[in-house]
């Protein structure tokens, strides 16, 4: 069976290699990309649409979404227009993929996400999961990856100073560092998304050393 998605997110760093799976997956008929920008990339099976997301959201028709809406605080220049990306414009666009009749859903969430933590972060990540948990998907697939490995500077995005640290010690002490703290390949991230949730049942979370290549 043919199928047709939503991505939100497509010019991030793990939202790009989304986008490059679901253009190779021959399964696939549709994609709508929805971002704060057009994505880079043209092609016949996607539909762009440049959105608001402080508007309510309106689908067609689709079967499963992708979430990977994200930023920084820095970047923000907030913790309320962090907020309003991370937490409220992922939330919007799940809801309105699941008024458009998608099944399944997977987010891009971090490591250490928790509605409990101390850190606005991770406290903001959790509150995203718990809130996409209580909607009515037959699946959904969290994946909770560690520093990202990728090339931001070919997005236009400045390099995170915390990935940069930590892909030079991991470069330093290897295999030292345990599975699920070492950086993570984009495309790995993306990958194990592509790979669970066209199949996915009720909740999964994904840590990142079950990502890693």
């Amino acid at each position: 069976m043919m199928r047709t998605v939503a991505l939100a997110g497509a010019t991030g760093l793990v939202g790009r290699e989304i986008l490059r799976g679901l253009l190779a997956d021959s399964s696939v008929a549709v994609i709508h990309v929805l971002g704060r920008r057009a994505p880079g990339a043209s092609h016949p099976k996607i539909t762009a649409h440049v959105a608001d997301f402080r508007s309510l959201l309106s689908l067609p028709p689709v079967d499963e979404v992708y979430l990977a809406l994200g930023t920084t605080i820095k970047v923000a220049g907030s913790q309320e227009a962090f907020r309003a990306v991370d937490f409220d414009a992922n939330l919007a666009v799940g809801r309105a993929a699941l008024a458009a009749g998608a099944k399944r859903a997977g987010l891009v969430s971090a490591i250490g996400a928790s509605a409990g933590s101390g850190t606005f972060y991770s406290q903001v990540k959790g509150e995203l999961e718990n809130a996409l948990s209580v909607l009515a998907f037959d699946g959904l697939v969290i994946v909770r990856p560690s520093f990202l490995a990728g090339d931001r500077e070919s997005l236009g995005q400045p390099v995170r100073r915390g990935e940069g640290i930590a892909l030079a010690v991991s470069r330093l002490l290897g295999p030292l560092i345990p599975r699920n703290y070492r950086p993570v390949p984009a495309a790995a991230v993306a990958k194990a998304l592509l790979n669970r949730v066209p199949i996915a049942r009720g909740r999964s979370v994904v840590s990142s050393g079950e990502q890693q290549p």
